[in-house]
C-alpha cells in the first residue's frame, strides 16, 4: 500500500501529484523515473516495463538515495534501473 501511494495510485491532493521524468528504453526494457518528493529531497524511485508475449508487465521500485533536484534524481533513476536490469533480468517480473 505504501508503493501505490508513492507512486500516486491511491490519490490525494493535486499538490501530491507524481511528475514523471522522460521515459528511457535500454535493452528492450522501458525505464520511466518517477522521483517522490519528501522532506524537499527528491527520492529514487521509478518504474520498469517490457513486454513479454504480448503482454506488458511492469516493475516498481524506490531506493532510499535521495537527491535535492528532479532531473539528477532522474539521471540517477535510470542508472539504478539499468542496474536492476543488468542484474535481473525478466525475474523482476515475477509475482
Amino acid at each position: 500500500m505504501v508503493l501505490g501511494k508513492l507512486f500516486g495510485k491511491l490519490g490525494g491532493s493535486k499538490a501530491d501529484a507524481v511528475q514523471k521524468g522522460e521515459a528511457v528504453e535500454h535493452d528492450g526494457y522501458l525505464i520511466t523515473p518517477v522521483p517522490r518528493m519528501e522532506s524537499g529531497q527528491y527520492y529514487i524511485a521509478g518504474t520498469i516495463s517490457k513486454t513479454i508475449d504480448g503482454e506488458t508487465r511492469e516493475h516498481a521500485f524506490v531506493r532510499a538515495d535521495t537527491h535535492g533536484d528532479f532531473q539528477t534524481a532522474c539521471d540517477h533513476t535510470v542508472q539504478k534501473a539499468r542496474q536492476i536490469i543488468k542484474e535481473q533480468g525478466d525475474r523482476i517480473f515475477r509475482d
